[in-house]
């Protein structure tokens, strides 16, 4: 499921004249950035939902060869955030785990390894999870500004394969000792259906889900490796434009 609905509001004025998936980030497209990735890592059909200008994401998405094939999930007569928009992409996605992406994350894979999304295909733990999260430390997250969405229940010194159990950030139970690394939301995750399980009808955020999930202990982290970037302004396509440019040298 790769979210590409949203109306890009801090992304104007590029915005005003064409949907954020449609912004370009080193010559291609940030969404032909996302599919890109998600072909390598062997998905073979991507749902991609629409709203805002939604009629030129969709005549970009009909040009585009497989893989992956592209299903569209309709959102023009009422903009369904984050978790309404998978809720209603679910007849669409079928009963196992899938990947929920973003359109605006783009990252730098590490120099050595499998790539980050096969690295959570291998991370995913059916029977224990509901959702695995890819997180970047702050120090390497390019474009957010905040201090950390979660942490997790692993040391920092742990294998980059090892998942974590969740807890959001500054929510840590009292027994913990040492403090935990905060790392930051990297823009996608594998989810099952049965996260959704009781899920209201029409708009709301993944944030409810994921909290009741963390709750549950069943929301799990793995660190992404590398340069992680959240292309959601201009000034941040910029800094991404640069670091692009300097890994192609």
């Amino acid at each position: 499921m790769v979210l590409g609905a949203g109306l890009g509001t801090r992304m104007r004025p590029l915005t005003d004249r064409v949907p954020k998936p449609l912004v370009r980030l080193a010559g291609r497209a940030l969404i032909d950035h996302v599919l890109d990735g998600l072909a390598r890592a062997g998905v073979a059909r991507a749902v991609v939902n629409v709203h805002h200008l939604a009629d030129a994401l969709e005549a970009h998405l009909a040009r585009r060869p497989p893989p992956p094939r592209i299903v569209i999930s309709d959102e023009r007569a009422h903009l369904l955030d984050t978790g309404g928009g998978v809720h209603q992409a679910l007849p669409l996605l079928g009963p196992d785990a899938f990947f929920v992406h973003n359109s605006d994350s783009v990252w730098l894979e590490p120099e050595s390894g499998p790539d980050t999304l096969a690295r959570m295909i291998a991370a995913w733990d059916d029977d224990a999870m509901d959702c695995l999260m890819l997180l970047a430390p702050v120090r390497a997250a390019l474009g957010h500004a905040g201090r950390g969405d979660f942490v997790m229940d692993v040391p920092a010194d742990a294998p980059e394969d090892a998942a974590g159990r969740l807890t959001r950030a500054g929510a840590e139970a009292q027994e913990v000792q040492e403090p935990r690394e905060p790392l930051v939301f990297a823009g996608v995750s594998i989810a099952h259906p049965r996260l959704f399980a009781g899920a209201p009808a029409g708009p709301f955020s993944l944030n409810r889900l994921w909290d009741r999930a963390a709750r549950a202990g069943r929301l799990f982290g793995v660190r992404h490796g590398g340069l992680w970037m959240h292309v959601g302004s201009p000034d941040a396509l910029a800094a991404a434009e640069r670091v692009m440019a300097d890994a192609r040298r």
